[in-house]
C-alpha cells in the first residue's frame, strides 16, 4: 500500500462524531430601517432622490442613453434593452428595480430579472435602482435568510457608486462600475 492510499484510508476509516451546527443568534437591530438605509446609502456616497429629482438630473446633464427596466419609470428611457450586451458600451443611465435592501450597509439585491443583461449594473455610467419601502431588512444575516429562500440563478448585492482605492489612500469614485447611484424609495 503506497503512503498516499494509507493516509487516505485512516481518514476513510476515522469514525465521525456528529455535531449540530451552532444557533445563530436572531442580529436583528431595532430602530427605523428606513433612516438607517438612507444614512449607510449616503456614507456609501449614494443617493436617494424622488421622480421629480430624477427627471431634474437626467434633463440638467442631456443624456442621450437612458434605458428603464423599472415598469414605473419607462418614460424616462429613450431606448429599449439591446440584445447584446456591447451595445451598452456607451449607456449613459439605467433605471432599475432592487428586490430588497439592507439597512445596515444600504446594499440592494438584484436578480437577473431586474438587470436584463448582467452587465447592466456596471456598464452605466449612472444608476438608479428603485426599491420598495416595505422591502427593507436590518442586516445581512436577515438578507441571506431571504436569498436562502428563493430559487435564483445569478444575483448580487450594490451598495453604492463603485469605489476603488489604491495604497496611497486615493480613492477614486466610477473606476470599475457605475460613477453614481442613486435609490428612489417607493
Amino acid at each position: 500500500m503506497s503512503s498516499r492510499d494509507y493516509i487516505l484510508s485512516k481518514i476513510r476509516n476515522t469514525p465521525r462524531n456528529k455535531r449540530p451546527l451552532p444557533e445563530i443568534p436572531d442580529f436583528k437591530v431595532d430602530g427605523e430601517l428606513m433612516d438607517r438605509f438612507k444614512r449607510s446609502l449616503l456614507m456609501n456616497k449614494g443617493g436617494i432622490v424622488d421622480a421629480k429629482q430624477l427627471e431634474e438630473f437626467i434633463d440638467s446633464h442631456q443624456f442621450k442613453k437612458v434605458l428603464s427596466l423599472s415598469e414605473e419609470f419607462r418614460s424616462f428611457a429613450n431606448m429599449d434593452i439591446p440584445s447584446d450586451a456591447h451595445q451598452l458600451a456607451d449607456l449613459d443611465m439605467a433605471i432599475i428595480s432592487g428586490q430588497f435592501g439592507v439597512a445596515e450597509n444600504a446594499a440592494i439585491w438584484l436578480e437577473e430579472r431586474d438587470m436584463g443583461l448582467r452587465a447592466l449594473p456596471f456598464i452605466t455610467e449612472h444608476l438608479v435602482i428603485v426599491l420598495e419601502k416595505d422591502q427593507l431588512v436590518s442586516n445581512m444575516h436577515e438578507a441571506y435568510e431571504r436569498i436562502g429562500k428563493g430559487a435564483s440563478g445569478f444575483g448580487l448585492f450594490i451598495a453604492g457608486p463603485s469605489k476603488t482605492a489604491d495604497i496611497e489612500q486615493s480613492l477614486v469614485i466610477g473606476a470599475h462600475g457605475a460613477k453614481s447611484m442613486r435609490v428612489i424609495l417607493m
